[in-house]
C-alpha cells in the first residue's frame, strides 16, 4: 500500500513538472477532460482560419495521418463503403516520463463537410464514441470534438487528466498546423486571374 502511495506521489510529481515546463503555444484549443473511475469524457473547441472543406480534407485523411500527427504510427482505410469507413490506427501517446502504447479498428459515418461520427469496433479500450462537428463561422471554422470512452484499467483522475489534456491538445493542434499548411500551399499554386490570362 506504502509503495503504491509513493509511485503515485512521483507520477504525480514528475507529470506536474513536465506540465509546469510546458510553454503551451496552443492555449486558444480548448480542451476539457472529465475522469470517473475507467470512464473518460473529453470535449474540444477550437478555430481554424479555414473553410470546412479545408479542413475536412486533413480531419479524413486517414491514409496520410500518421504523416501530420506525431504519436501516430499507422493509420489507414481497412474498407470503404459508401461514407462509412473502417480505419485501423496505432500508436504511443508520450508525456513527461511516462509513455501509452494504444491501437483501435473503428467504424467513421461521414457526413460530408459537418460531421465525423467515430465507434470503436475494437482495440486496447472498453468502448470509444466519438463525434466531431464543424461549423462555419464566416473566414474561419469551428471544430467541436466530443468522446466518450471506457478504459481497460483505472486512470488516477489528477495525473490521468494532466496526460490526456496533453496528448489531445497536441493531436489537434498538429492538425490545425497541417490544415493550414495545406491552405497556404494550395494559395500559392493557385494562378492568379492575370497571370492565368497570360497577362
Amino acid at each position: 500500500m506504502r509503495k503504491t502511495s509513493f509511485l503515485l506521489l512521483m507520477w504525480s510529481v514528475l507529470f506536474m513538472t513536465a506540465a509546469l515546463a510546458d510553454p503551451r503555444q496552443d492555449k486558444d484549443i480548448d480542451v476539457k477532460v472529465h475522469i470517473a473511475g475507467e470512464s473518460v469524457i473529453v470535449d474540444v473547441t477550437f478555430a481554424v482560419p479555414a473553410t470546412r472543406q479545408e479542413v475536412w480534407v486533413v480531419l479524413t485523411d486517414f491514409e496520410h495521418m500518421a504523416d501530420f500527427v506525431s504519436n501516430l504510427k499507422e493509420s489507414k482505410v481497412v474498407s470503404t463503403s459508401g461514407n462509412t469507413l473502417k480505419i485501423f490506427q496505432r500508436g504511443t501517446a508520450t508525456y513527461g516520463p511516462i509513455s501509452f502504447p494504444f491501437e483501435s479498428t473503428r467504424e467513421i459515418r461521414l457526413i460530408p463537410f459537418e460531421k465525423i461520427r467515430s465507434h470503436m469496433i475494437s482495440g486496447n479500450m472498453r468502448m470509444m464514441d466519438g463525434t466531431t462537428q464543424l461549423i462555419d463561422e464566416g473566414g474561419q471554422t469551428r471544430i467541436i470534438y466530443h468522446t466518450d470512452t471506457i478504459q481497460e484499467r483505472w486512470i488516477p483522475p489528477i495525473i490521468g487528466k494532466v496526460f490526456i489534456e496533453h496528448e489531445i491538445r497536441k493531436q489537434f493542434h498538429e492538425m490545425r498546423n497541417e490544415i493550414i499548411k495545406r491552405k497556404r500551399a494550395s494559395a500559392s499554386s493557385t494562378p492568379t486571374r492575370s497571370s492565368a490570362r497570360g497577362i
